[in-house]
């Protein structure tokens, strides 16, 4: 699937390499380099995923990056569940203020 300029896109780039990363940052973290993902408008006229480009954010900055989906959509979530906060709410929701 080729994108065309003016497509919304999402790119990645490696913003810092392990080595680049603070010291101050827990072992595992440190270990893995921080990944940027990011959305906006391809500037060039074609291309592909797996493509080196630019895009353009909706606030006007140019970034650079490997091309990786094209009209990507809107993600966001709170993660897993989590089984003793489900607990703790439903046990607040069933006994709610009794007086005892």
């Amino acid at each position: 699937m080729n994108a065309h300029k003016g497509d919304w896109v999402q790119i990645h780039f490696i913003a810092l390499k392990p080595e680049e990363r603070s010291p101050h940052l827990p072992e595992d973290t440190k270990k893995v380099p921080f990944e940027i993902r990011i959305k906006g408008f391809l500037e060039e006229g074609k291309a592909q995923i797996g493509d080196t480009v630019t895009i353009k954010t909706p606030i006007g900055r140019l970034v650079k990056g490997t091309l990786e989906k094209i009209n990507p959509k809107y993600e966001h979530n709170f993660g897993d569940p989590i089984p003793e906060l489900l607990k703790i709410n439903k046990d607040d929701l069933l006994d709610g203020d009794k007086d005892d």
